[in-house]
C-alpha cells in the first residue's frame, strides 16, 4: 500500500513510517521540512495524490485556544486534498477521554478534529491513545518550583510512543473502522505517584507534593484519561524508564 504520513518526521510519525516500511508498504513522510504546509495548503495535494491511506499525526504548535483553528484549517485542507486524490482511508491519532475534558482548549480542539473527520467524505479510523510516557518530563517541568514538583492525583495510564506508533501503523493498513480504536498502557498510576517514580529513577531529589489544583491535568474529572478495556500495549513504565 502507498501511505502518506502527515507529520511523518515527528516522534510518532517517524516510527509509524519505519513500521510501515518494515512491513513492506510504501510509506512517505510529509511535514513542513519536506515542503508540505497543512495550514496554507502548500504541497498538500501532491503529498496525498495516489495514496491509498493518509495518516495524520500532526500536532498543533500551541495548546491554547489557537489549536482549534489549527485543527479546523489543517483537517479541511487535508480532507479536501485526500478526497480529490481518491484516498480510501484517513487515520488520525487522538487522546483517550478527549471529549470528556472540555475545560482544556487543546482537548476541545482534538475533539473538533475527530468530529471533522467523522463528518467528512472519506472512510476513517480514529486511534485514541492514553498519555505518552515520553511526555512525563514535560509534565514535571510545568509545576516545578525549586525543590518541589506539584502534581494532582489524576489517574494516568501511560503508553510508550513505540507502542502508539505500532498501533497506528496496524490500523492504517487495515479496513477503515469508521469509529474509534482505544489503546493504553498496561498500568494505571495517580499522576503524583508517577512523578515520584520518575524522579526516583533519575536520582532527582525533588519532592512531589500532591496538589489537586496543579497543572493542566488538575481539571480532569475522575479517570476519564484511562481505559482498562482498551487494547493494552505491552510496555510497562518502569521498563520504559530503564
Amino acid at each position: 500500500m502507498k501511505i502518506a504520513v502527515i507529520g511523518g518526521t515527528g516522534l510518532i510519525g517517524s516510527q509509524v513510517v519505519k513500521n510501515l516500511k518494515a512491513a513492506g508498504h510504501e510509506a512517505v513522510p510529509h511535514s513542513q521540512s519536506t515542503g508540505v504546509d497543512i495550514i496554507s495548503g502548500r504541497g498538500v495535494d501532491e503529498a496525498v495524490a495516489g495514496a491509498d491511506v493518509v495518516v495524520n499525526v500532526t500536532n498543533s504548535p500551541t495548546f491554547d485556544e489557537a489549536s482549534l483553528a489549527f485543527f479546523q484549517t489543517s483537517m479541511d485542507n487535508l480532507l479536501a486534498a485526500a478526497h480529490k486524490g481518491g484516498v480510501g482511508h484517513f487515520v488520525i491519532l487522538s487522546i483517550v477521554g478527549v471529549d470528556q475534558v472540555p475545560e482544556l482548549d487543546y482537548y476541545r480542539a482534538k475533539t473538533l478534529q475527530e468530529q471533522i473527520l467523522a463528518a467528512g467524505p472519506i472512510p476513517y479510523s480514529i486511534v485514541r491513545a492514553t498519555q505518552f510516557m515520553d511526555f512525563m518530563d514535560a509534565v514535571l517541568s510545568w509545576t516545578a518550583d525549586g525543590d518541589t514538583v506539584r502534581l494532582p492525583a489524576t489517574p494516568i495510564q501511560p503508553i510508550a510512543s513505540k507502542d502508539v506508533a505500532r498501533a497506528v501503523a496496524e490500523v492504517a493498513v487495515g479496513d477503515p473502522i469508521n469509529g474509534i480504536h482505544n489503546i493504553a498502557g498496561p498500568e494505571v498510576f495517580p499522576l503524583d505517584e508517577l512523578g515520584r517514580i520518575t524522579l526516583a529513577h533519575k536520582g532527582d531529589n525533588r519532592t512531589v507534593v500532591t496538589d489537586a489544583t496543579a497543572g493542566m491535568f488538575a481539571v480532569v474529572k475522575g479517570d476519564v484519561l484511562t481505559d482498562r478495556n482498551a487494547h493494552l500495549a505491552p510496555t510497562r513504565y518502569t521498563d520504559w524508564l530503564s
